[in-house]
């Protein structure tokens, strides 16, 4: 992994010396255009040199000089040698490169210094401008990186939240189904048998249909139908269910089990709880990306005003709802006879 890093950083760093070479020839072409072949060649004599030692220097002299030593004056004292040591590479060593270059005949003297100190502060505006290039830019390189980095862990963060929430909500919703089915072996009602029957094809929903970031509500919409089939064998004639929809297009796309939560809520702290005339109406409306989720049930002399306590079930919702969508609203009534729960999330705002 180490090398594959490296690697990274020494084709950014060509990348930075293509940049800077051409700025520099640019800069200078039309003050030299007659040369400009033996200009373009000093030049990249020169780059070869300056980005070797920039490379050095930001990526093992800093980071070695910022490395904590156990006393703060080490820092300090091994900074400065180390700022010295790369200030006559980039003059004396650049001055010396040059040289070399002029030598191996790869270098053109297009410009005639008269004394030797001229020569090295011509060297060393050059170094000086690379190594202003070379870091600015590095340092936003490094910034986008980062903020990169961070941004991919807080998905990761998120997902992996999102994912334990949906842990415990598949669990909490599979443990009132089987307490509900208990109650009617426990009765040995006729409707026991069917009832592990419907069960078992939720329980398939929810092992093959539910493994992925998104269902269509066509696909929610069923698993609620067969959610509520399996709850009314529990109950006679005098429980009113009334169950529908408006849906523009059924095939629109929503995080798998994201409703259910509301209906199961209904029946197992409103409905069960209710000796006289239960009911649950359920209405969803889904036009121009906007859902609307009502669930309306009846409760038992509740006190009106009173706050909600919200169970595992809303509660996890809510958290799922902040997860998921930027624009969405749940809202709780309590009323005397009746408790009403309206979500409203605006599909398009999903993160």
């Amino acid at each position: 992994m180490n090398k594959s890093i490296d690697r990274k950083k020494v084709f950014f760093y060509l990348l930075l010396a293509f940049a800077f070479l051409s700025l520099w020839v640019l800069g200078h072409y039309s003050k030299y255009r007659d040369q400009f072949s033996g200009l373009l060649l000093n030049n990249i004599w020169r780059i070869v040199y300056v980005t070797v030692i920039n490379f050095t220097f930001f990526e093992l002299a800093v980071p070695f000089v910022l490395k904590k030593k156990r006393f703060l004056i080490y820092n300090i004292l091994l900074g400065f040698l180390i700022l010295w040591l790369y200030m006559m590479l980039w003059s004396f060593g650049l001055h010396a490169w040059r040289l070399i270059g002029i030598g191996l005949h790869t270098y053109t003297r297009i410009i005639v210094y008269d004394t030797i100190d001229e020569e090295l502060q011509g060297q060393m505006g050059f170094s000086m401008a690379s190594v202003f290039f070379f870091g600015i830019i590095r340092h936003i390189y490094n910034y986008v990186k980062l903020k990169q980095a961070a941004q991919q862990l807080r998905i990761e963060k998120q997902e992996a939240e999102l994912n334990y929430l949906r842990s415990q909500t598949n669990p909490h919703f599979l443990f009132n189904t089987l307490n509900n089915i208990y109650s009617l072996t426990r009765d040995k009602s006729d409707q026991a048998p069917e009832s592990i029957l419907k069960l078992s094809k939720i329980l398939r929903f929810m092992l093959y249909e539910t493994g992925g970031a998104f269902i269509s509500i066509e696909q929610e919409l069923k698993i609620i139908g067969d959610y509520i089939a399996l709850e009314k064998l529990r109950y006679d004639e005098s429980l009113r269910i009334n169950f529908n929809y408006d849906v523009e297009d059924m095939k629109q796309a929503i995080p798998p089990l994201l409703l259910i939560p509301l209906v199961e809520n209904a029946f197992k702290h409103g409905v069960s709880e209710t000796r006289n005339l239960p009911f649950v109406d359920i209405h969803l409306s889904v036009k121009n990306r906007q859902l609307r989720f009502v669930v309306k049930n009846s409760v038992e002399d509740a006190q009106p005003g009173k706050d909600v306590k919200e169970n595992i079930g809303l509660s996890n919702l809510r958290r799922q709802l902040e997860l998921l969508y930027t624009d969405h609203n749940l809202t709780i009534q309590h009323d005397k006879n009746f408790f009403t729960a309206v979500l409203k999330i605006n599909l398009a705002s999903h993160v």
